[in-house]
């Protein structure tokens, strides 16, 4: 059976957290508020599912010629996960002004942001792969399930940037913490699925 609930917990808090993405989506969402920004979102949405679409076809290739390079990969990912974990819960909260914004900027983010590039490696290696391998349709729905839940909460972020920077400057800590742990208990889960 489909681990949903250990998928799903993983898609959302890397989604979530504080990334490229999210930032700069915050940036242009309180300087341009939300209509706004929807240019450099859309942007973000296209160029997501497009390497969304490319590393599910990759991973699915490599996982087929080289079975062996999953344990390595969710080492790889767990570590990964637990680095995001650390610098969380250290994160002062303070985000920096990236004020770049318009379509393009945003698809053109996308092929060099190691975030969504990790999230759908560990997406796909992790969870899906091991039920869905040999079924093309499938993997093109969960690729496009992923990049719908990153552009999900790039809307998110952009929708309430204000509320969100006061937010994590006021209580910093305590949120750095939950997404700390949970993060932690997402790179633990890898290996007890």
């Amino acid at each position: 059976m489909f681990p949903w609930f250990s998928f799903l917990t993983y898609a959302v808090i890397t989604a979530v957290t504080p990334g490229p993405n999210n930032i700069m989506s915050m940036s242009n969402g309180s300087r341009k508020g939300f209509r706004g920004a929807m240019p450099f979102t859309f942007g973000i949405w296209v160029g997501f599912t497009a390497v969304m679409l490319l590393c599910t076809a990759f991973c699915g290739a490599l996982s087929a010629l080289i079975p062996k390079i999953k344990l390595p990969m969710l080492i790889l990912g767990a570590l990964y996960m637990l680095y995001l974990a650390w610098e969380t819960f250290r994160s002062s909260g303070v985000e920096e002004d990236h004020s770049r914004d318009g379509f393009l900027a945003g698809l053109l983010l996308q092929f060099v942001n190691p975030k969504i590039y990790i999230y759908c490696i560990m997406s796909m290696e992790a969870y899906i792969l091991p039920y869905y391998h040999t079924e093309p349709l499938p993997l093109v729905g969960f690729a496009l399930l992923l990049a719908f839940i990153g552009y999900l909460f790039c809307l998110c972020w952009c929708a309430f940037g204000s509320v969100f920077r006061r937010l994590f400057s006021q209580h910093a800590k305590p949120v750095n913490t939950v997404m700390a742990l949970l993060l932690v208990y997402c790179a633990v889960s890898l290996f007890l699925a």
